[in-house]
This record gives structure tokens, sequence and C-alpha cells, in this order.
């Protein structure tokens, strides 16, 4: 018998799990939770499981996703995941549009959480756009000519 914990280190070796998504709209790739669940199935035959609940925290709802690897294991592995919809809706998206949104984010970063895939350099949702990124100019050596 396999120890999970073994198993779980392989697999989050061997994963690959490419952001094979683009959004046009803001110009940058990204990956679903399926495509995720697509490439740990490409690696394993250990079932991963999504479990969603909605939750409050305060006086706030958050929808919570815990992924667990080797389900029918003695030993298995879960993490777990909150997110949660924005103080203001954004206009083109209706009620269950937003919430879906949440429940989307919080199952794939579980996913990215057990997997331990990284990808806060390349991640939108890890970039600070509130400030715009002033490039350094370049300056040049002026030139002196030497007067006799």
């Amino acid at each position: 018998m396999t120890d999970i914990r073994q198993e779980l280190l392989e697999v989050q070796k061997k994963l690959k799990a490419p952001k094979g998504q683009k959004n046009n709209f803001g110009d940058y790739s990204y990956r679903r939770a399926e495509d995720i669940l697509e490439a740990v199935k490409r690696v394993t035959t250990q079932p991963v499981t999504i479990d969603q609940e909605v939750v409050l925290i305060g006086n706030r709802y958050y929808v919570k996703s815990t992924a667990t690897f080797g389900v029918f294991t003695m030993d298995s592995i879960s993490v777990t995941a909150f997110a949660r919809e924005p103080d203001e809706k954004k206009a083109k998206m209706d009620e269950s549009q937003t919430t879906g949104s949440a429940s989307t984010y919080s199952k794939k970063y579980a996913l990215q959480n057990l997997f331990a895939i990284d990808d806060s350099e390349d991640d939108p949702d890890s970039k600070d756009n509130s400030t715009i990124e002033k490039k350094p100019v370049e300056r040049k050596p002026l030139l002196r000519k030497k007067i006799s």
C-alpha cells in the first residue's frame, strides 16, 4: 500500500496544468479547475473530490471549497480555500453569476493549493492593479566638448 503523502508528492512533481484558457478582454491566460482535474487524471488514478458549502464568517458569506486527494484511502489529504462575493457587484454580472464566480474561484484555488501549483508571478489575481507602474527614465550622459 502506497503512502498517500508520498503519492501526492509524486503527483505534485509530475503535474503539468498549463494555462490553456485565454481572456481576450484582460489579455491574460488562465486555467480552470476542470483543467487542473484533467491534468491530475493523466498522472494518478487516485480520486480527487471537491466539496463546497456556503459559510457565514462575521457578517459575510463565503464559498468554502475543500479539495481532497485519496478519497478512498484511510489517510486522505484535504485543502480548503474560501472566496466571497465582492462588496459591490460588477455591472455586467447578475447575482447568480457573482456567486458562481466566487464558487469557481474557491474551487480552483483549493485545487491549486492541494497540488502545489504556484503561479503567483503570472496570476492576474495576485497583481496590484491599483497603481500604475512607472518605468525608470533612461538618462544618457552629457557629452562635453573641450573648448580650446
